[in-house]
């Protein structure tokens, strides 16, 4: 009995084994295509369709990809200075706004999320919104794999791609025509600061009442030196 028992461990191991190192292969895989091949979804847009099904309402997806040089600068650091103030700087996580958000954990005054936009696009594209600690380790794995394959300039892009900016609303590209009939191109700093504004709960907010975030985000682009 006790062989038997060691033999279906050992295949159990093995089948794990396979079943993860066959998982990040396609992760792999998955990010070398999109180093150069625009996502035509994402996991939350499939996991907003789902959702779709089973509430009311009609739900319309708008998705328009455009190139980086397709979204006007103010837009790009608006995202930047709202989401991620140390994208450049840090490789995927930004420990010092992980401790901060522990300690205000701690305090019971927690004030913002420490997740960068690398760990937010990760979860855009291969993973949910659901919440658990199996999707953190995965997202915490996968973080560091984007940041090497795809780059900063690349991941930027997707992210203001795919992120969500309002009910079926995806990308900076269809927020700027959504809330501004405008293209992404000819979004200002205060619009684009307002947009950046709703991205904490898109689904609820709307530009035009974020008077107040909207000011910090102005505020931060400037220190930044935007």
């Amino acid at each position: 009995m006790a062989v038997l028992r060691r033999i279906r461990l050992k295949r159990l191991f093995q089948g794990t084994a396979i079943a993860v190192a066959g998982f990040y292969a396609l992760i792999v895989l998955s990010l070398l295509m999109l180093k150069f091949v625009n996502p035509p979804t994402t996991s939350v847009q499939a996991q907003r369709r789902l959702e779709s099904w089973f509430t009311p309402g009609k739900y319309e997806k708008r998705y328009h990809f455009v190139p980086l040089a397709r979204i006007s600068l103010a837009f790009q650091h608006a995202v930047i200075a709202a989401e991620d103030g140390n994208f450049y700087r840090h490789h995927g996580f930004d420990w010092e706004q992980i401790e901060i958000a522990i300690e205000e954990d701690r305090e019971g005054i927690r004030t913002r999320g420490a997740s960068t936009m690398s760990q937010q696009l990760v979860k855009n594209l291969f993973y949910t919104t659901k919440g658990s600690f199996v999707r953190k380790g995965l997202e915490f794995t996968t973080v560091p794999l984007a940041e090497l394959i795809l780059g900063k300039q690349r991941i930027l892009e997707l992210y203001l791609n795919v992120v969500e900016w309002g009910p079926g609303v995806w990308g900076a590209e269809a927020a700027a025509q959504f809330h501004y009939r405008l293209p992404a191109s000819a979004i200002s700093r205060e619009s684009g600061a307002r947009l950046a504004a709703i991205l904490p709960n898109p689904r609820k907010r709307r530009p035009a009442r974020m008077n107040n975030y909207s000011a910090i985000i102005l505020q931060r682009m400037a220190i930044l030196g935007w």
